[in-house]
């Protein structure tokens, strides 16, 4: 037989005095302050320790990636001491039948306030020569090479785009805002990466999870809390 359930009677509230109501609304929100309390209790009790367990996979990444470098930087000493040459690339890769690991660093776009100059010199000339469609299309394309970023900021490798321009225009003032806007240029290394990846048998890579929001949970938990309803 499947579970019956009983309807409960409503409550006659006609049946307390004010004082109880009262008293009873007071039990009530005591009851919930309480609960309320223990969350926040509760939280207060779990946070430090996912911290301290985010502190230790952090530590281990760390160590990992410092070996990683340490193992190559001998691999690299070497390489340059057989083929008599430092190379100066901003990454390695190196590999074998079943993996391949790449080293290497990352650069972040900079600028110092000079390149506004050169915007607003490149900008003026360009805008004098849309004066017919065939030009237009030129003076589109220039502008969008000018164009910045979510963050504001020029993407260098346009500049280059931009100095091979100098010699179709042929013009002082668009040569001086594209040579201010290249010395301008101040890239910066943001950060060291490492990467591996496993090759399987059919030449195809699997990439190796190092950071958290890549790796997955281990076997057999899955978090199912935002699919349960309240």
């Amino acid at each position: 037989m499947g579970t019956q359930y009983t309807q409960t009677a409503p409550i006659d509230l006609s049946k307390f005095t004010p004082a109880q109501l009262r008293e009873a609304l007071k039990e009530k929100e005591a009851k919930t302050a309480e609960d309320r309390q223990a969350y926040k209790d509760l939280v207060e009790q779990t946070v430090p320790k996912a911290i301290f367990e985010l502190m230790i996979a952090s530590e281990v990444l760390s160590k990992a990636k410092t070996e990683a470098f340490r193992y190559f930087e001998n691999v690299l000493k070497l390489k340059s001491e057989v083929y008599g040459l430092k190379e100066k690339q901003m990454s390695h890769t190196f590999s074998y039948k079943e993996g391949e690991v790449t080293i290497g660093f990352r650069i972040n776009d900079g600028w110092d306030d000079t390149v506004s100059t050169g915007i607003a010199k490149v900008e003026n000339y360009i805008s004098s020569l849309a004066k017919d469609k065939a030009t237009g299309s030129l003076v589109k394309m220039v502008f969008n090479l000018l164009k910045k970023d979510s963050k504001g900021n020029l993407k260098g490798s346009r500049v280059l785009e931009l100095q091979k321009l100098t010699k179709d225009f042929n013009d002082p003032e668009f040569t001086d805002g594209v040579d201010i806007i290249s010395k301008a240029y101040k890239p910066k290394k943001s950060v060291w990466f490492c990467e591996a990846s496993v090759i399987n048998d059919d030449g195809s890579k699997t990439p190796v999870p190092l950071s958290l929001s890549a790796v997955d949970f281990t076997a057999g938990y899955k978090f199912d809390f935002f699919n349960e309803s309240v």
